[in-house]
Order: structure tokens, then sequence, then C-alpha cells
């Protein structure tokens, strides 16, 4: 008699297909809730695992003062309520979404988009500010995204408090009623 056991010969276990679909989906659910969590806490969350940018920005001289873009010239100007040039750079806030002036999809949409720019305007030109930037930093147009911060309140909560913006939860929501 020997002292060798012998393991039956298995063969290895195949998930099925719905399977392997089911896990795909769980993994997929879970990296949405993951950059979700991310997003809702946003650049305070970057930060403390990241240590985020933050770029001061004085306003002191003649050359920061921003204005309404036109034609050409993309220096220091607001092209709408949450978009504008900076040092020849294109920001977007990214804590807020504001109604589209180009093209608005109804004189409301239009009204109120014209109020924030006006009012983003008055803003940027309002004194000193901060640049931080986020969890990404560029969306799909290649536009920096940063939330823009005055003596440690942002913008756009401004914006959002006067009825002007909301804040972007990653989805588009219209305007008009």
């Amino acid at each position: 008699m020997s002292n060798v056991i012998r393991i039956a010969d298995r063969q290895p276990r195949r998930v099925s297909r719905f399977g392997a679909s089911l896990l795909a989906i769980f993994i997929s659910a879970l990296i949405a809730a993951v950059a979700a969590g991310l997003f809702q806490f946003g650049d305070a969350a970057f930060a403390r695992f990241s240590g985020g940018e933050k770029t001061a920005v004085k306003k002191d001289s003649p050359g920061a003062a921003f204005s309404h873009c036109s034609g050409a010239s993309r220096s220091n100007c607001v092209i709408d309520g949450d978009t504008f040039w900076f040092k020849g750079e294109k920001i977007r806030i990214a804590d807020i979404d504001t109604p589209e002036i180009s093209p608005p999809r109804c004189a409301r949409e239009a009204e109120l988009g014209h109020a924030a720019k006006r009012r983003l305007l008055a803003l940027l030109n309002g004194g000193e500010f901060t640049l931080e930037r986020g969890w990404r930093d560029e969306d799909r147009y290649g536009r920096k995204l940063r939330t823009v911060k005055r003596d440690g309140r942002s913008l756009g909560d401004m914006l959002v408090a006067e009825g002007l913006a909301r804040r972007w939860d990653g989805a588009r929501r219209p305007w008009c009623r």
C-alpha cells in the first residue's frame, strides 16, 4: 500500500457568459460609484489624496482686468457664465453649470445665461482669486477644469446662491420650462 494520495483530475470551472457579464456590470458600477464620490467631494478629496494644485491670481495689475470675449482676442475675458479665458488658457468653472447663451434653447435660458455672464465678469474683476484644480485637469473640449475661489469661497457657489447657476452633478439639465 502506498502513502500517495491521488487528487482527482478536475477541469477548471468555467464562468458562464452571464456570470462574466454580471461581474463586468458590478465592476463598472463600483468604478462609477467611486468616481461619483470623488466628484461630489471634488477638490477637497483631490487635494487630500493628491496634493491638488492651487494657483493664486493677483488682480492688482491693469493687465488682469476681465472683459467680455469678442473677436479673436482671448485674453482675460468671459465667454459665458461658467467659462472664461485667463492668461491664454480656457477655464471651465468645475463646480457649476450655467444656462447656455450660444445657442440658448429658449428666451428664459438666454436671459439667465447673459445675467450669469455679466455676474461672472463682475466677480472676476472683484479682487484676487484662486484657481483650484480638481480630480480632473481638463474636460473633453480641452478646457481647464478649475474651482474659482475668493477668500476660500467658491465664486460658483455665489452664482448658485443668486439663482444664476446650479451645482454641476455631471448631467446637463434643461433651463427651459
